[in-house]
Order: structure tokens, then C-alpha cells, then sequence
């Protein structure tokens, strides 16, 4: 199985919804699993994608670029590799999505430049034996304060006159979690576990099933972020003072999906797709897509996507809490509060084939651009200053997400 195509990469990783220092691997993994089971009985085609992605939002700014090479060696095994960057930059007093989760007494005490950088490096090999497929993968990442490694193998294989495929995905993956300025981190390890069915109804329809279970172990809180309490008398005025969030060391999370593809009379694509999601963190969560294709005149192809999510807030989280070490476990993060998000998106693709270039068979030039929304219910805005605690406004992050990427097939 090859790595996800790198606007998959990118929409994983500039999502803010997802906890970005403790799942991104993973997800990267999940989503490289779930593309190879598409394809199994068939190798990747020989390609190369060159991908820049930009994301705004909330007072921050990231972008980077992202190359993909898939090559075949013979009739039954490919390699491919991938390299991803991240810069993220922004004003303290202007990211919302880092200052409202810091210190409450540090919020406002004056503006610094933010900069932040994540690499990361992924191989992976196909391995085609009749109508079975083996894969496997690496993946590295990076960061001035965070170190991710990533394994994952699977297996698929289609049957009954390749009208149904079975799949199974195992990810491993061992992560360092420390401070800026310290020499100490924490272990985090994390275990993920996939299967999968996609099955040909008729002609122009088809049905995937897929279940997976993850396990996380170690430092799961954010070692910067904290929580507040209430206080009289607090030293930052407001009412109310902060401490360390208290995470419990495990995290075992269970997903079932189902998506339907419906090929239209018109040479047109409409699918959905719903996915169910529990934890034993208290959260459940309902995410439902919707998504249409369309060819065009002169190779073009056009596509419009939504994206509707919504979740309740983990047992041990609250935007206030009582008093200072009110329970085991407390936690202010936004990623495990109640909130919805709705995302719109529009996509372009245009495909060419070159004459001047005999090696290369075809290529393709694609835009596409999403809009989010997200509004929570219980997380509020500490930006603004108001006599009782609690009573600031709920947070609403409204977000760009911009991806440019050409490919080409050899």
C-alpha cells in the first residue's frame, strides 16, 4: 500500500478538530491503510504528486509542501515515499486556537511571534500475490518538542469474481512527548486495528464497511495547556486561576462506518458515507458526508463535498471548574468539549497529456478549497474580559483550508 496521496496527508494534518500532537501518525497511517484497501488485487500506478497546502484560521497560518513518489519494481511489488512539511506561524495575542488553551494568566501579558515546525518522512511497500495484497510502511515525524514513529502492515484480498474485498490493518505507533527548553519527555504509545469489507452491489453501486479500534497509553494531555478554577482575589484579576490539565494515562476508542458510491447515468459520482464513533473517554460522536463528481468538457472533472460533525464533551472536562483540584482528572481542551462543525468544499481537476514528454503518460493539475465552521457549546473565549467568570463568549473558529497539487502518471 502506498501513502496517502498528499492532499489526504494535508487534510489530516491542518484539521484542527483532530488533536494534532497525539493522533496525526496515526491518522496518516489509518488513511494510507483504507486508500491501499481500495486497490486491492491491483498495485498503485506509477506516479509522482507534488502538493501546497495553506490553512487559516483561528489567528494561525499553516503551510508547507508535501511530495508523493509511487514507483513499481516488476508485476507484483511498489514503493512509494513521502515527505511532509508543516509551518505554523501566527501572533500569541491572536491565535485564538493556542492562547485561549494556555494559561489563563498569561492570555494577554504581551504579544510574541509564534513559529512551529513539523517534518515528517513515510516508505511503504505493496506486495501483489494473485488477488491478495500485502502492505507495509514507516512513518517518521518530527517537531522541537514532539518525536512520532509509525508501523503499519495489511492485508487484503478480493473474492467471488472480485466483487468483494477483505481487508485487515494493524498500526503501531511509539511517540516522545516533551517541552520546549526540557530535556525529559514521556512515552506515548498508541495501537490501532482496522477491518474492512467493500462489496459491488450492482453495476453503479458500491457499499464499504469498516470497524476499527484504537488503544492509547502514556501522556495523552497536552504538557502546555492548562485548566482554570475559580477563585476571589485571583492574581490575574479575572476570577479565577489556573493549573496543570490531569489526563488518565489510557484511551481506548471504537469506530464503525459505512459508505455508498452511486455512479450516475451521466458519468457523474454521488456518495456518503456515516461513521459512529465511542470511547471510554465519554465521547460519542456522528459524522455524515456528502459528495458529488462531475466530468466536464475538455478534461476537466469538478467535485462539492460537506462535512457535518458533532460530538458531546469528554466525563472529566469542563471550561470552568469549582476550585483548584476539584477532581482526578480535569481537562480544558477544546478537541474534548461539545461542539459541531459543518465544512463546504469545492475541488477542480484538469487533466493533460503532454507530447513533448514521452515518459510521462498523463497529468493532472487539481485546486480545491474547504470552508469550516465550528461552534461549541461549553467552551468558552477567555480573550474577553468580563466580571463572572464563565459568562465570556462561547468560541466560534471559522477556518480556510486551501490545496494545490499536480500529479503525474509514468
Amino acid at each position: 500500500m502506498a501513502p496517502p496521496a498528499p492532499w489526504v496527508v494535508a487534510a489530516a494534518a491542518i484539521d484542527p478538530l483532530m488533536h494534532r500532537r497525539r493522533t496525526y501518525s496515526r491518522l496518516v497511517a489509518l488513511a494510507g491503510l483504507l486508500l491501499g484497501c481500495a486497490r486491492a488485487g491491483v498495485l498503485p500506478e506509477d506516479r509522482a504528486d507534488l502538493l501546497f497546502h495553506r490553512y487559516t484560521g483561528g489567528g494561525m497560518t499553516i503551510q508547507g509542501p508535501s511530495v508523493l513518489v509511487q514507483k513499481k519494481i516488476g508485476d507484483h511489488v511498489s514503493l512509494a515515499g513521502n515527505y511532509y512539511v508543516d509551518n505554523i506561524t501566527g501572533h500569541v495575542d491572536t491565535i485564538s486556537g493556542a492562547s485561549i488553551d494556555s494559561a489563563p494568566a498569561n492570555l494577554l501579558s504581551g504579544a510574541s511571534t509564534y513559529h512551529e515546525e513539523r517534518r515528517q518522512e513515510s516508505l511503504s511497500i505493496d506486495v501483489l500475490q494473485g488477488k491478495t495484497t500485502y502492505s507495509a510502511g514507516y512513518i517518521a515525524g518530527n517537531e522541537n518538542d514532539y518525536r512520532a514513529r509509525t508501523a503499519f502492515a495489511s492485508v487484503s484480498e478480493d473474492m467471488f469474481g472480485d466483487l468483494t474485498t477483505i481487508s485487515f490493518g494493524y498500526t503501531r505507533g511509539w511517540d516522545k512527548v516533551g517541552k520546549v527548553g526540557e530535556t525529559t519527555t514521556n512515552p506515548l504509545e498508541r495501537r490501532n486495528w482496522q477491518l474492512g469489507l467493500a462489496q459491488v452491489l450492482t453495476r453503479n453501486l458500491l457499499l464499504g464497511l469498516n470497524y476499527e479500534t484504537s488503544e492509547s497509553e502514556g501522556l495523552l494531555s497536552n504538557p502546555y495547556r492548562m485548566v482554570r478554577f475559580t477563585l476571589a482575589g485571583a492574581s490575574n484579576g479575572r476570577g479565577y486561576e489556573a493549573q496543570p490539565e490531569q489526563y488518565p494515562h489510557t484511551r481506548t476508542g471504537n469506530a464503525g462506518s459505512g459508505q455508498l458510491k452511486y455512479y450516475l447515468p451521466w458519468h457523474a459520482a454521488l456518495d456518503g458515507s456515516y461513521r459512529y464513533y465511542t470511547d471510554t473517554w465519554g465521547i460519542v460522536a456522528h459524522t455524515v458526508e456528502l459528495g458529488y463528481t462531475q466530468p466536464m468538457f475538455r478534461s476537466w472533472t469538478l467535485d462539492a463535498h460537506a462535512r457535518y460533525y458533532r460530538q458531546n464533551h469528554a466525563d472529566f472536562y469542563s471550561d470552568l471548574f469549582p476550585y483548584q483540584d476539584a477532581q482526578n482528572f480535569m481537562a480544558r481542551d477544546r478537541e474534548l468539549a461539545t461542539f459541531k462543525s459543518l465544512t463546504l468544499g469545492l475541488g477542480a481537476s484538469w487533466e493533460f497529456h503532454p507530447t513533448r514528454w514521452s515518459w510521462l503518460q498523463k497529468g493532472t493539475v487539481n485546486l480545491r478549497w474547504d470552508r469550516m465552521k465550528i461552534k461549541y457549546d461549553d467552551y468558552r473565549d477567555l480573550r474577553y474580559i468580563v466580571v463572572v467568570p464563565g459568562t465570556e463568549p462561547l468560541y466560534t473558529l471559522n477556518a480556510n483550508i486551501l490545496q494545490f497539487f499536480i500529479s503525474g502518471w509514468f
